[in-house]
């Protein structure tokens, strides 16, 4: 007899409920999908480069943020994003929990809209489940088609629209449906289609469960005074448990006198959660705080005339009496953090300059000394452009007494808009008395088409013979 290493998957059907919070997941739900579809669609007029919002263009080495273009030189700045994002994750969690999961990740956005989908055509909670322990009839045949049809559509359209952002929009998805698309188009589409369907559509919870790691260490940013999704045992249990309302256990004060608590175990909560637990049990891992429950249970004390708050955002310290301390170490820790990276990451893109001066010496060889006794030290230098506009650079040099900058090209240097120009330069300088193999020389960038531009100045090392 083999050894069952996991459980076979329960499949789970929610169950559709309306409150203050499922609004709320609406709206934040139609904010991301409308930025996601439809932002490589705006058009953003530029003076040079692609008339679209965003865009990442990798042959180019650029990417296009509205006004912002990035290139590759600023990677710098997408770590520090990276930061921020981890940071503010952590700040965020450890006040709220895991809000993020409940109403910003991509997997519960796209889960929501598939859950939609299956309620549009399958039916409410119990015709799901019909459906799904019936046999395979014309019916069943027909819905569940349609079902995964329009999961197919929904899973197509986020995988076309993630290629639209790494080229124009317009010509990629022309050329896309004409089969002139660079094959990259094709495999990223069709890999971001299936991963959608699958993780949206049939793994669902599992993803959530199993493979995503947050749902593992989000326990060690929890503290006492963490909001989560919790339950009121002392109000809903009481002495006398939690049972359904009969004659004598209709209002609260009836049930309050008998011992019994305000629960009165309908199970809505446990209906509408996307991730099939029984907040009822205490916190759980796979807990997303989405707060359908809440809304669920809400829902029934208005019904039977119960205070609402029988499910709800609390703190564990709350929940037994205390106060909810916000202002902690290491909240206030995090917060100091993401103020100050957040502030260097906008200075830095602020402040950044028009122009990239890089100096590297040729090596081989370190120098020359040539017949009259003179030192040639030979570089290669590259100006890069980052503006709009064609731009005009005068070289020179600095630091080094008596010595003279020869370039193999034309000084002012011309640089294209977005572009690069590399420029071979030789500065002999003459055979100085030295006591070391080397000294630093200065090379100095100045705009001569635009006098309101600061001068870039960039140090690099000047090679010396041995005495």
């Amino acid at each position: 007899m083999s050894e069952q290493l996991f459980q076979a998957r329960i499949p789970i059907f929610p169950r559709s409920v309306k409150g203050r919070f499922r609004s709320l997941k609406y709206y934040i739900l139609f904010v991301a999908y409308s930025i996601y579809f439809l932002l490589p669609w705006i058009r953003w007029d530029r003076d040079i480069g692609p008339h679209q919002a965003m865009l990442f263009d990798l042959a180019g080495r650029r990417f296009y943020v509205f006004d912002l273009v990035v290139y590759a030189q600023d990677i710098f700045w997408l770590a520090g994003l990276l930061v921020i994002g981890a940071f503010l994750l952590f700040f965020v969690t450890g006040i709220a929990g895991r809000v993020f999961c409940g109403y910003f990740c991509f997997q519960t956005l796209w889960t929501d809209v598939f859950i939609m989908i299956e309620h549009l055509v399958q039916g409410e909670r119990n015709a799901r489940i019909k459906l799904a322990k019936a046999s395979w009839t014309a019916n069943k045949t027909w819905r569940m088609g349609l079902t995964w049809l329009l999961w197919l559509l929904v899973a197509f359209l986020t995988g076309l629209s993630f290629t639209l952002y790494w080229g124009d929009a317009f010509t990629l998805s022309k050329e896309f449906f004409t089969g002139q698309a660079p094959f990259p188009a094709y495999a990223t589409t069709l890999f971001l289609t299936a991963t959608t369907f699958v993780m949206a559509g049939l793994a669902r919870e599992q993803t959530c469960t199993y493979m995503c790691p947050y749902a593992r260490f989000q326990g060690a940013m929890f503290d006492q005074d963490t909001l989560i999704v919790a339950y009121d045992e002392q109000r809903g249990e009481r002495s006398g448990g939690r049972q359904k309302p009969s004659k004598s256990l209709l209002k609260q004060e009836e049930r309050q006198q008998q011992g019994v608590g305000d629960c009165i175990d309908c199970g809505y909560c446990v209906q509408v959660c996307p991730m099939g637990i029984d907040i009822r049990k205490g916190m759980q891992y796979q807990c997303t705080s989405c707060a359908l429950c809440i809304d669920a249970c809400d829902t029934i004390m208005d019904t039977v005339n119960y205070p609402r708050g029988l499910i709800r955002y609390a703190s564990e310290r709350s929940m037994q009496g205390g106060k909810t301390h916000w202002l902690k170490g290491k909240t206030i820790g995090y917060g100091i953090f993401l103020i100050a990276i957040t502030g260097m990451l906008v200075w830095s893109i602020a402040t950044r300059s028009s122009v990239e001066l890089n100096i590297r010496p040729i090596r081989q060889p370190l120098y020359v000394v040539l017949s009259d006794g003179r030192i040639l030290n030979r570089y290669e230098i590259k100006i890069n452009n980052k503006s709009s506009k064609l731009k005009r650079y005068q070289l020179s040099i600095d630091g080094l007494k008596g010595a003279v900058l020869e370039l193999a090209q034309k000084n002012p240097i011309r640089v294209h808009p977005e572009s690069s120009n590399v420029v071979l330069a030789k500065v002999v300088s003459r055979n100085i008395e030295h006591t070391k193999t080397r000294t630093y020389i200065t090379f100095v960038l100045r705009d001569v088409t635009d006098s309101t531009q600061p001068t870039l100045k960039k140090v690099s090392v000047y090679s010396l013979p041995r005495r």
